[in-house]
């Protein structure tokens, strides 16, 4: 088997990320110093460079950004899934998370629409988060 270009790199720093993924929690990381949050998870905060960070629980909600529909891609195992939704979501607590939207025609999609995290396993011990809109019959085309 070749390399998995979708597997993230789990180390012990992000363990408890991909341990609550598994679990069908969302972890974002929360500023001491300056209250900001921020994801991807990261060892310092982004914003002043604080050290005192600490894991939250994200509420799972978030907002729709921006989406690109792919239609095309060679690495292996996407190639499979084509096409697909990669979008960057809004979380509820502040932080732009990039993801996958599933459950719904890309003609359905709306910027600002609400959206709900649910999760994939990718591999034996290595769960992802996507998120799906929250109420698709709204949206009348969404699965």
């Amino acid at each position: 088997m070749g390399t998995r270009f979708d597997l993230p790199e789990v180390d012990a720093f992000t363990r408890p990320y991909w341990d609550a993924a598994t679990e069908g929690r969302l972890l974002i990381r929360r500023c001491g110093a300056c209250g900001a949050a921020h994801h991807y998870p990261r060892e310092f905060c982004p914003r002043c460079w604080s050290e005192d960070v600490s894991w939250e629980e994200a509420s799972g909600r978030a907002t729709l950004y921006t989406w690109s529909v792919v239609h095309r891609n060679d690495l292996p195992p996407f190639g499979s899934r084509v096409p697909y939704v990669a979008a960057v979501v809004d979380l509820t607590e502040g932080p732009r998370m990039m993801t996958e939207v599933v459950d719904c025609e890309a003609g359905a999609l709306r910027i600002g629409m609400p959206l709900g995290v649910t999760f994939r396993e990718a591999a034996e011990g290595v769960t992802i988060a996507l998120f799906r809109p929250v109420n698709p019959v709204d949206t009348g085309t969404c699965a």
